[in-house]
């Protein structure tokens, strides 16, 4: 496992949130047909089922949303307005509480596991990855980069779930340098990024 990945099917969640990379500047997520690949490459929704304009808005919306829920575990707080639309796909997915015959709990939408019918089943398996990743204790270490112009989702891997940045070399130096600069009047010497 690669530092920033996570467990399990908590792994797609992250990989969904970061199909937005603001530091390159791509969106895997940018057209429907690349929407629908990226569902379908990963076996959240069947090739065949077609996907628009409005439904691969609606998939942006969802993976913003999931990524202001996983900046609250950095501690910035979560938007209301995204935990609105997470509550509404939830109840669209029909995401629910299910008890197995040995007595286990999972969480799971109207779909199961299997590839969803439509783009609102296939959101909703990532909505009940989240969910399991909650009732498992993993979901807390999610975390996204506090620095603006990254935001990349990441696993907290530290052993007291102290980790902040992405990648300290990179986001949490330039933080650091410009921390510096601000306390000592701009005079930072090199030129260290944004």
């Amino acid at each position: 496992m690669k530092r920033q990945e996570a467990p399990g099917p908590l792994e797609l969640v992250r990989g969904f949130i970061n199909t937005h990379d603001l530091e390159k500047g791509t969106d895997e997520l940018s057209t429907p047909a690349r929407t629908g690949a990226w569902l379908a490459d990963r076996r959240l929704l069947r090739p065949t089922v077609p996907v628009d304009e409005p439904l691969r808005l609606r998939a942006v919306e969802i993976r913003e949303a999931l990524r202001s829920l996983a900046g609250a575990n950095s501690g910035s707080g979560a938007d209301p307005t995204a935990l609105r639309a997470l509550d509404e796909l939830a109840g669209a997915a029909a995401v629910r509480l299910r008890f197995g015959p040995d007595g286990s709990q999972d969480v799971a939408p109207g779909c199961g596991t299997a590839p969803a019918g439509d783009v609102t089943g296939a959101l909703g398996l990532l909505l009940a990855a989240t969910a399991r990743a909650a009732f498992d204790g993993t979901w807390r270490r999610l975390k996204v980069c506090p620095a603006p112009d990254c935001r990349w989702a990441f696993y907290d891997h530290s052993k007291n779930r102290s980790g902040t940045w992405c990648q300290m070399a990179e986001c949490g130096n330039r933080a650091k340098a410009r921390t510096f600069r601000t306390r000592h009047g701009g005079a930072a010497g090199a030129d260290d990024g944004p």
